[in-house]
């Protein structure tokens, strides 16, 4: 909406309802503006999948939106053929119920699980570093779908996506007897895959694990110089094999997620997703206004620009420590931020990390994150999925 749209109010002519009413019109025009403007895009964008994939693209409609009466009637006539049909023969299902109930489970973000399909979910009482009752279970590929050598090698447990990458660049891995050097070539469930000389299989069971780091622990999978490593203190908590999501350094402490989610982990690590994370930092000297508003504005490091989504001081009282909320992933970000600005950092804590948190997480123990905690972390993979695929696409079409 244009400011120009507004000037018609500054008149003092025109008073009281009459105002109102020509302000209310104006937000309407507006809002219609803006509605058709995202239709124009979303159509737009329809057309380029069906166009790249060899298909001619059509006008797009919105499904049509069922009054409760008429959805009353369509739940009675169900309960009828259901009387008809009996027990033995299913009813017809109608595509009414499905239009009215999907947009609210997807506005809730919900994921349901069938009698059969909720066997994998853990329970959201665990026990601080005990091990779940259950896992959750990932549905099995038993489908003719193909997947990327990488991602097949990293779901059976061998390691993260990038390092199975490698691994498949350097000729480790071989398919129905061959080296295989590509790590996008496709894996069909039928095909055998091996890794020294050990056949592969896609793991189903998912398991997520928050720890709350302590210092002097390497966060990586093993350490050349036999120094100690996350995996140490989660190393009796599932029997799958589980990797660290990002890193920590090693005097670093704080909230550390370690999974063998292959897909999230990427999400998570990736640099165009931007994942919140918040320091606290405990500094040598009290920190300046000064240096707090250099570092709001952004400085400018060995390695390109940096900017804080935001910074201040969690007590008021004691200006050395200092948090610290930043989306970058790059390699000990926080820690060279002050020390570019002539502080030396005593402590660092990650005390956030996406959604979690490391409360009721003493140092150095883990437990698994729950149903509602997972729920989370996938809406937001999802979530910035969608909205990376929008700014592509924005890009392309500048």
């Amino acid at each position: 909406m244009s400011k120009n749209a507004f000037e018609k109010f500054s008149n003092p002519a025109v008073k009281g309802a009459k105002k109102k009413e020509m302000f209310k019109q104006a937000k309407r025009k507006a809002k219609a503006e803006a509605r058709e403007q995202g239709n124009q895009f979303r159509a737009a964008a329809k057309a380029r999948r069906e166009n790249r994939n060899g298909f001619e693209a059509t006008p797009t409609t919105r499904p049509k939106k069922f009054s409760k009466q008429e959805h009353d009637s369509e739940v009675n006539q169900l309960k009828q053929w259901a009387n008809e049909y009996g027990t033995e023969k299913k009813a017809p299902v109608s595509p009414k119920k499905t239009i009215e109930k999907a947009p609210a489970a997807a506005a809730k973000g919900a994921r349901k699980f069938s009698k059969a399909g909720s066997e994998g979910r853990p329970s959201t009482q665990q026990k601080i570093g005990s091990k779940p009752t259950t896992s959750f279970v990932k549905k099995a590929e038993t489908s003719n779908a193909e997947m990327p050598l990488n991602k097949f090698v990293a779901h059976a447990g061998i390691c993260g996506r990038r390092e199975a990458a490698e691994l498949v660049r350097e000729g480790k891995v071989t398919v129905n007897g061959d080296v295989v050097y590509e790590p996008g070539y496709k894996v069909k469930p039928t095909d055998t895959v091996k890794y020294n000389k050990a056949v592969l299989q896609a793991q189903q069971k998912l398991v997520y694990i928050l720890l709350n780091k302590p210092k002097d622990f390497i966060t990586t999978t093993k350490d050349p110089q036999g120094r100690r490593t996350v995996l140490d203190l989660v190393k009796d908590a599932a029997e799958q094999r589980i990797y660290p999501v990002g890193r920590l350094d090693r005097n670093t402490t704080g909230v550390l997620l370690m999974t063998n989610d292959g897909d999230l982990a990427q999400t998570l690590t990736h640099p165009s997703f931007s994942v919140r994370k918040i320091y606290e930092a405990k500094l040598d000297k009290p920190f300046t206004k000064k240096d707090a508003e250099a570092v709001a504005n952004g400085i400018t490091l060995e390695d390109g620009f940096v900017q804080a989504d935001a910074i201040g001081f969690p007590d008021a009282g004691d200006k050395c420590i200092v948090g610290i909320e930043i989306h970058s992933g790059k390699n000990r970000i926080v820690r060279r931020i002050f020390e570019h600005l002539g502080y030396d950092v005593k402590n660092l804590d990650r005390v956030l990390f996406g959604s979690l948190s490391k409360k009721n997480v003493d140092r150095g123990k883990w437990r698994f994150l729950n149903e509602k905690e997972v729920g989370q972390l996938k809406q937001m993979q999802a979530t910035k999925g969608k909205r990376k695929k929008a700014e592509e696409f924005l890009n392309e079409n500048k």
